[in-house]
């Protein structure tokens, strides 16, 4: 099983909407069983709470249901935990690598590295734009199923 951890700062726009389109494309290509998938926080800031209602109504414009979803925030044994620990951006690298203590193993990463625009997924809390944060995603979840469907045969 293949365990993959999504990480932003808030774990209320980009980590979840990240958690949920990969969790679509994996059951829609009937590899459920091969994958946990979940998501995570750098920060304590929103601890508890859902998914931010325009990161929802992106996700259900697209049939996605993220319901139940509550932020959480990332802790040192994630890494032992998880296959990959993918942030949205450089400050969640960063971050990412402080709360682990490091990345002895290789197993931190960037989303956009998966796509041929590297860089960081468009914050839609300051943006407001989620369409842009939506296909940097999308974007990113599809050159990682590729480069993990490579690794594999």
């Amino acid at each position: 099983m293949i365990k993959i951890l999504f990480i932003c700062y808030g774990n209320i726009c980009r980590s979840p909407m990240a958690e949920f389109i990969m969790k679509d494309f994996v059951k829609k290509a009937g590899m459920e069983v091969q994958f946990h998938i979940e998501s995570a926080a750098t920060s304590t800031e929103e601890i508890g709470n859902p998914v931010y209602p325009l990161a929802r109504r992106k996700l259900a414009e697209h049939h996605i249901d993220c319901a139940g979803k509550t932020a959480r925030q990332l802790r040192k044994d994630d890494y032992e935990r998880f296959d990959f620990l993918i942030g949205m951006d450089h400050g969640n690298f960063r971050d990412m690598q402080r709360i682990c203590g490091g990345d002895p193993m290789g197993k931190i990463h960037l989303l956009m590295d998966f796509t041929d625009h590297p860089g960081d997924v468009a914050d839609p809390w300051y943006t407001r734009d989620f369409e842009t944060t939506w296909n940097d995603i999308v974007a990113g979840c599809k050159g990682f199923l590729q480069q993990l469907e490579q690794k594999n045969h």
